[in-house]
C-alpha cells in the first residue's frame, strides 16, 4: 500500500505505529499472535514506550514498522493491551527509505548498489509495483532472476497479506476471515476472488456462499460457472446438516439447488447439477453413497461410530457373574440403601453389567438414576473397588466414569449419584475448535463409562466420543427416546434402538406416579398417546390456565405475581417457550418478566446493548461453550456486578456473572455470549430440571408444536407445571408427531456390521428359579 493512503487512514483511524520487539505468543493454526512493540506514534491515549499487541497476525518480522489499527483493553491479569483489527507494514515513501528498506537483513542478496537501481528504475512506488506485476523487475539492470525471485517472495509473504486485508475489506470480509483465505490462497487470494469466488466456498471455512454469489455478481461471472452450482451444492448440503440430517437423498438435493439458483439462472436443469455432484464426488469434496449425498465429515463420523459400536459390542467379557451371586449383591444393595429394586430395574442392572456396551431408556419416574446408581454400586461390589474417588492415588485409577451432554445434565448426574460427572467436551479434552485431545491413540481411563441423556448426543460428538473407548471399557447409554433428537446432525440413539443391535432395557413402570405425580402421568400419558381434554384437569402439582396469545403476557404477570405473595423464589419458575418471534415468544416474555422478577431500582447497575438491558440480578443464559472459564452451553446463572470502564484496571466495562459459585467475567466484546433465562426455549432446556415450569402453548407456535417438544418441556419439571394457552393447541401438538425426517444411515451401518438382531431383554426371574443353596 502506498503511503499516502496510509496517511489518509491515519486521519481517521486510532493506531499505533510500531517497531515489532518480539513474539510473545503465536498460534499456528488459526495464525493468532500476541507480540510486543515499541511505540513509534500513536493518536491513542497512551504513555507508554511499549506495548502488547494482539490479533491475527500472518508473519511480523523483527525490527520492523508496523502500523495496527484497533483499540486499547486492559486485560485482567497482564495489564494494557492493544487488541488490532486490521495492520500493515509502514512502508518507507522517500528514495532513502526504500533503498535502506530493500537493503535490510529482509532481503536476502539485495546491497545498497541493487536497491538503488531498482527505486531508480521503478520509482517511489516500486514495492506496489512489484506486488501488483514481479514482471517489472526483469528490466532492472544487473538484478539476477534468482534474487528477483527470493525478493518478490520475500514482498508477497510479507506485504501481500497487508494488500489482501484491505481489498477485502471492501466486501465486509474482516481480519479473522482475510488470515484463513490468505493461509489457503498466498498471493493468489485477489486474484482467485475476481475470477472465482465459489472456490473460497470450498476452501475456507466459513466463507458462506451468499457472500461469494454477491462478489461474483460484483464481478461479472458467469451464473451457469460449474464452481457456483458446486458453491450452491454445498449450500445446500450445509443447510440440510441445520436440519439434523447426515445425508439428502441425490434428487432432493438437486431439486433443492436448482430451487436455490434457480431464481437467477433460469436455463439450468437436473442433468447440469447431477453432473457437478458427480463431479464433486470424484475429487472428494461430496461423497455419493446408495443415492445419498454426504458431507465428508458426516460421512466418516457414521462410518466411524458404527465401526466402533462394531469393535467396542464384539469384544468378550472379562469377567461373568453368575445369577445368583449378583441377586446376593443387589439385594445387600437394597439392604444398605434401604430400596427395593423393581424387576425391571434388577434387569437393567444385571444386564449392563454383563455387556459391553447397553442402552437403558425411560421416561420420568422410571428410576433411571436410581438404576445407574445400583450399576455402580454392583461393580464395585463384583470386582472389590471402591466408588470413593478419595480412594485412588492417581485420578486415572478410578474406575467410573459419568458424563453428559451439557453442563446442567452432567451437574444433574453429580447431584443424583453423588458421584464425579462432567460434560462430554471436558471429558475428551475440547481444544475450544474443533478438536479433542482424547481419541484412540490417547482413550480414556477407567473401567466403566455411563453416558446420560443420549438423545441429546449428535453424531459428531457421538463419533468422538466412541473413538476414545478403549476397548476394555464397559459402556452405558441412557436416554429417554421420546424426547427431542440432538440439536446437530444425526438421531444417534434413536438410530441405535431401531437397529437392534444394541442389548436393552426399557424402564416403563413408572414410580414417581405412585406418589402421586401429575406431572408424571401426564407425560406418561403423551408417551403413550392418551393425553385427552380429561388428562388436563387440574392437580396439586398441575395447571391448565386457559388464554389465547393476546392474553399470554397478562396471565403469566398474574402467575408470577401471585407466587411471589405467597413466598415462592421467583427464579425457581422456569418458562418455556417454542418460539423467539410473537406477542407470546421468548423475546417479550424475557422482556416482561425482567420488569417484575428484577426491576430497575436507583442502586442496581445496568448496562444496555442494542436493544437488551442487562441489570444486576438478571437470570441469565450461556448461548456457547467457554471451556477456558467453565461454563457450558445452556448453562443458568445470574448477574451479581456490573463495572463501568474506569471503575478497574483493565478499564473496561464488564459484567460478572455468577454459575453456581463460579464467577464469570464478561467484557463488551463477549456480552453476545449470554442472554436473559426468564423464559428459555424448549431446546435450551433439554437435560435440565427446575422446580416450577411454566409452559405457554398457543396456536401461534403451530408450526413447532409437536409430541416430543411438549414431551421435552414437560419432563424438565420437578414440582409443579403450568400449562396456560389453548387446550386444543395443546393437542393437537402431542398428536402431531415430529414430521421432519431426519435423514440418518446408521441403521444400515449397523446392519452391515452386526448382522444379527438383539431382542430387548425381558426376561423374568421367579422365586423358584433360585433356591436358598444358592447363596450357600
Amino acid at each position: 500500500m502506498e503511503h499516502t493512503t496510509q496517511s489518509r487512514e491515519l486521519d481517521v483511524q486510532k493506531y499505533i505505529k510500531g517497531e515489532l520487539l518480539y513474539t510473545i505468543f503465536h498460534n499456528a493454526t488459526e495464525h493468532f499472535s500476541i507480540a510486543k512493540i515499541k511505540v513509534l506514534d500513536t493518536n491513542e491515549q497512551i504513555q507508554d514506550k511499549e506495548i502488547v499487541v494482539k490479533g491475527y497476525f500472518s508473519n511480523l518480522q523483527e525490527a520492523k514498522d508496523y502500523i495496527f489499527y484497533g483499540q486499547m483493553e486492559r486485560h485482567t491479569k497482564f495489564g494494557l493491551q492493544y487488541q488490532v483489527t486490521s495492520y500493515e507494514s509502514d512502508i518507507p515513501d522517500t528514495t532513502d527509505g526504500l533503498i535502506a528498506y530493500l537493503s535490510s537483513e529482509l532481503f536476502h542478496g539485495i546491497g545498497k548498489k541493487t536497491a538503488s537501481k531498482i527505486i531508480e528504475h521503478l520509482g517511489e512506488n516500486a514495492i506496489s509495483q512489484i506486488l501488483i506485476n514481479p514482471d517489472v523487475l526483469k528490466d532492472v539492470q544487473g538484478l539476477k532472476p534468482d534474487k528477483a525471485e527470493l525478493l518478490v517472495k520475500t514482498l508477497q509473504e510479507n506485504e501481500g497479506f497487508e494488500h489482501v486485508v484491505v481489498y477485502l475489506a471492501k466486501f465486509g470480509i474482516g481480519l479473522k476471515l482475510a488470515q484463513k483465505i490468505y493461509q489457503v490462497y498466498k498471493d493468489q487470494s485477489i486474484e482467485m476472488l475476481q475470477k472465482d469466488p465459489y472456490r473460497y466456498v470450498f476452501d475456507v471455512e466459513g466463507f458462506g456462499f451468499q457472500k461469494a454469489d454477491e462478489i461474483a455478481g460484483l464481478n461479472g461471472l458467469s451464473l451457469t460457472h460449474p464452481n457456483r452450482i458446486g458453491a450452491g451444492c454445498l449450500f445446500v448440503m450445509q443447510k440440510s446438516v441445520q436440519d439434523g440430517n447426515v445425508y439428502l437423498p441425490v434428487n432432493e438435493c438437486i431439486t433443492n439447488v436448482i430451487q436455490l439458483l434457480g431464481k437467477t439462472n433460469t436455463e439450468l436443469d437436473k442433468e447440469t447439477v447431477k453432473n457437478q455432484l458427480e463431479s464433486l464426488n470424484t475429487d472428494k469434496t461430496m461423497i455419493i453413497q446408495n443415492a445419498n449425498v454426504y458431507l465428508p465429515s458426516l460421512y466418516y463420523a457414521e462410518d466411524g461410530f458404527a465401526s466402533h459400536v462394531k469393535r467396542l459390542i464384539t469384544k468378550p467379557m472379562e469377567h461373568e457373574t453368575p445369577l445368583a451371586e449378583m441377586m446376593k449383591i443387589i439385594g445387600d444393595i437394597e439392604e444398605a440403601e434401604t430400596l427395593s429394586y423393581g424387576k425391571e430395574q434388577f434387569h437393567a442392572i444385571n444386564q449392563s453389567l454383563h455387556a459391553k456396551l447397553m442402552i437403558v431408556t425411560g421416561g420420568p419416574g422410571t428410576g433411571k438414576t436410581t438404576v445407574i446408581k445400583g450399576i455402580v454400586d454392583a461393580y464395585a461390589a463384583i470386582h472389590d473397588v471402591s466408588i470413593d474417588p478419595k480412594d485412588y492415588e492417581k485420578k486415572s485409577d478410578y474406575p467410573f466414569v459419568l458424563t453428559a451432554p451439557t453442563g446442567r445434565a452432567a451437574k444433574r448426574l453429580k447431584e443424583s449419584t453423588g458421584l464425579p460427572a462432567v460434560t462430554i467436551h471436558r471429558l475428551l479434552g475440547w481444544d475450544g475448535n474443533n478438536g479433542f485431545d482424547k481419541d484412540q491413540n490417547e482413550p480414556l481411563s477407567g473401567k466403566f463409562l455411563i453416558v446420560d441423556e443420549f438423545s441429546m448426543v449428535d453424531i459428531w460428538l457421538a463419533n468422538s466420543l466412541f473413538k476414545a473407548i478403549p476397548d476394555d471399557m464397559q459402556v452405558l447409554l441412557v436416554g429417554d427416546e421420546d424426547q427431542l433428537p440432538s440439536v446437530g446432525p444425526g438421531q444417534v440413539l434413536s438410530d441405535l434402538l431401531a437397529s437392534q443391535s444394541i442389548p436393552l432395557v426399557s424402564l416403563n413402570e413408572v414410580y414417581r406416579q405412585k406418589e402421586g405425580s401429575k406431572i408424571i402421568q401426564l407425560a406418561h400419558t403423551i408417551k403413550n398417546n392418551e393425553c385427552t381434554t380429561e388428562t388436563l384437569q387440574n392437580d396439586k402439582d398441575f395447571s391448565f390456565l386457559k388464554c389465547n396469545e393476546f392474553h399470554m403476557i397478562d396471565v403469566i404477570t398474574k402467575i408470577f405475581s401471585h407466587a411471589e405473595k405467597k413466598g415462592i423464589d421467583l427464579k425457581d419458575i422456569q418458562v418455556l417457550a417454542p418460539m423467539y418471534r410473537s406477542q407470546a415468544g421468548i423475546t417479550i416474555i424475557n422482556k416482561t418478566l425482567q420488569t417484575i422478577v428484577n426491576p430497575k431500582t436507583k442502586t442496581k447497575r445496568e448496562v444496555k446493548i442494542y436493544d437488551t438491558i442487562f441489570r444486576v440480578g438478571d437470570k441469565v443464559l450461556q448461548l456457547v461453550n467457554q471451556p477456558e472459564d467453565g461454563v457450558s452451553n445452556g448453562d443458568i446463572g445470574e448477574i451479581v456486578a456490573i463495572f463501568f470502564e474506569d471503575e478497574n484496571k483493565e478499564n473496561v466495562e464488564q459484567i460478572v456473572v455468577t454459575y453456581e459459585g463460579k464467577e464469570v467475567v464478561y467484557e463488551q466484546k463477549d456480552y453476545t455470549n449470554i442472554t436473559h433465562a426468564y423464559c428459555i426455549s424448549i431446546h435450551k432446556s433439554q437435560g435440565s430440571e427446575f422446580p416450577i415450569v411454566l409452559l405457554p402453548v398457543v396456536s401461534t407456535y403451530h408450526r413447532m408444536l409437536r409430541k416430543n417438544l411438549l414431551y421435552t418441556a414437560i419432563t424438565r419439571s420437578k414440582q409443579s407445571l403450568i400449562i396456560c394457552g389453548e387446550i386444543q393447541a395443546f393437542l393437537r401438538g402431542v398428536n402431531t408427531m415430529d414430521t421432519n425426517k431426519r435423514y440418518t444411515s446408521l441403521v444400515n451401518q449397523l446392519h452391515e456390521r452386526l448382522p444379527n438382531k438383539i431382542e430387548e431383554v425381558t426376561e423374568d426371574i421367579t422365586e423358584g428359579e433360585i433356591s436358598p443353596y444358592d447363596f450357600m
